[in-house]
């Protein structure tokens, strides 16, 4: 099985001067499942390259097993460092996708045509795509073959506004 996943290339938390990103567990976790099973994992972004982590996700109480083994994982930082460029991916080399959580994806994978289009091109081949926490925005403006929002009648859950609200950010996100 094929896996790719999709991290954002955003590092600015709205206007406030913040760092943002992808959250390093939201990556880590799900990688190893995925790799722990055998899949083969590529890992892409919109920019390639090296994406952004979000600062707050590498702090000591953000940390967790996987975390670590992921940061002292070659073959995974190496990959992180040289992620593919999202248009030179095709969805059709692929069985899943699974977008990683973070805020930086509210503001490029949620917008971006190239992003939007390999869901709908999933999604319309029969592949599951996955997000967790805030990737979910990346779903926004998805739309199904017939042209009605992907999500429509669909329960999503993601982070909600209570929990946008707790850490301080409901104005900004």
């Amino acid at each position: 099985m094929k896996i790719l996943i999709v991290l954002t290339s955003h590092d600015q938390l709205g206007n406030t001067g913040k760092k943002t990103g992808f959250w390093l567990e939201e990556l880590a976790a799900p990688y190893y499942t995925f790799i722990d099973s055998g899949a083969e994992v590529t890992l892409a972004s919109p920019q390639g390259g090296q994406p952004p982590l979000d600062p707050k996700s590498n702090l000591a109480d953000a940390q967790t097993e996987t975390t670590h083994r992921f940061e002292a994982d070659s073959t995974a930082m190496q990959a992180l460092a040289q992620t593919h460029i999202l248009s030179e991916i095709s969805v059709a080399d692929y069985d899943a996708v699974f977008y990683p959580g973070g805020h930086g994806p509210l503001w490029d994978l949620a917008e971006d045509p190239i992003s939007i289009s390999l869901i709908e091109q999933a999604i319309q081949s029969g592949k599951p795509v996955a997000a967790v926490c805030h990737a979910p925005g990346a779903l926004r403006h998805v739309k199904t073959s017939d042209g009605k929002p992907l999500v429509s009648g669909k329960l999503v859950t993601g982070f909600t506004n209570t929990e946008e609200a707790v850490v301080g950010l409901t104005e900004i996100v």
